[in-house]
């Protein structure tokens, strides 16, 4: 049996083979904040380019900081806010099991 259905079969799960169970403390955080800086650059830079698209094709004159201070930041930000409950309920899951 593989090692990811042995896991599925205990109960624990996988997200493309990355296993859900036993974070440190510093390793829940650093996922938490990385998965926000992904997202906070992920959404500025598609933002961006509709807005350069937009001021191209629609004549429009709109400042790019809009993208950084409507877009980028709330969906960082937001992502940060689900990330850390998530990441620290799997810490203190490992933190019980122990």
């Amino acid at each position: 049996m593989s090692e990811g259905a042995k896991m599925l079969r205990h109960g624990e799960g996988t997200v493309f083979g990355f296993p859900l169970k036993g974070f440190g403390l510093f390793t829940s955080l650093l996922l938490s904040v990385a998965a926000g800086f992904f997202t906070f650059f992920a959404s500025t830079c598609v933002a961006i380019f509709s807005l350069m698209a937009w001021n191209i094709f629609g004549k429009h004159t709109v400042n790019y900081a809009d993208s950084y201070r409507y877009v980028g930041l709330p969906a960082g930000v937001l992502v940060l806010v689900v990330a850390l409950p998530v990441f620290g309920t799997l810490w203190v899951r490992a933190k019980l099991r122990k």
